[in-house]
């Protein structure tokens, strides 16, 4: 199997609750590019818990963001070199049907369309051979500024 597109990332930057791969407290998120599209699976745990015998949507809602991006950064990364960091623009999910808490996830996603620098990406989880969930990630490069030591809020 290929190395998943988050453990490309460089080091200082894999941090993100939902992928980051020096995140131990998250979600741990791995996904795989293979020039068409991203594919990744997933196991909520019972903490992922909407009400009994469902996944919460605010985790679905998470899976499909770390996703996406990750889909868009592996599409615009040359062979060989290392993937560029992008970010969440806009995130917009539906929930078609109640996904249950247990079975395995499957996440697929492919590029909808390119915009400047920003890349439209459609995401798709499914379980039990059902589509669950649907969204659409614009991911946009990551500002440099994102790189920087936050500065502190000034104080009155």
């Amino acid at each position: 199997m290929t190395i998943p597109v988050q453990h490309q990332y460089a080091d200082d930057l894999r941090h993100c609750y939902g992928c980051g791969k020096n995140n131990q407290a998250g979600l741990q998120i791995k996904t795989h590019w293979d020039g068409r599209e991203g594919k990744a699976t997933f196991v909520p745990r019972p903490e992922h818990i909407a009400v009994p015998g469902y996944v919460y949507g605010g985790l679905l809602a998470s899976l499909v963001d770390c996703h996406g991006v990750a889909t868009a950064a592996a599409s615009v990364a040359p062979p060989g070199q290392a993937i560029p960091r992008f970010v969440t623009a806009s995130l917009h999910v539906d929930f078609l049907r109640p996904t249950p808490l247990g079975p395995e996830l499957e996440l697929r996603a492919w590029i909808k369309e390119q915009r400047g620098k920003k890349i439209v990406v459609q995401v798709e989880i499914s379980t039990l051979d059902q589509v669950r969930v649907q969204g659409e990630v614009v991911a946009a490069p990551m500002p440099k500024t994102m790189g920087e030591e936050p500065k502190p809020a000034p104080t009155k």
